[in-house]
């Protein structure tokens, strides 16, 4: 089952929290949701996968230190 964001927003452990807070601790738990069951080496996968998503939606260009030099 896929649970969105809301679902977490309204977990216990989360619901107590102030907005801001509460926003950031829910992805984080959906976030260790996605990855508890990978290996590092999936882990690694999925989270490049999602960044060149995030990185195609929102135009942004991002260099590392050996290729600005």
């Amino acid at each position: 089952m896929n649970k969105t964001l809301e679902h977490y927003m309204n977990d216990p452990s989360v619901a107590h929290l102030q907005m801001p807070l509460r926003e950031v601790k829910a992805i984080r738990l959906m976030l260790h949701d996605e990855i508890s069951e990978k290996t590092p080496l999936e882990s690694t996968e999925h989270f490049s996968r999602k960044f060149e998503e995030m990185q195609e939606k929102y135009k942004f260009n991002f260099q590392t230190a050996a290729s600005a030099q």
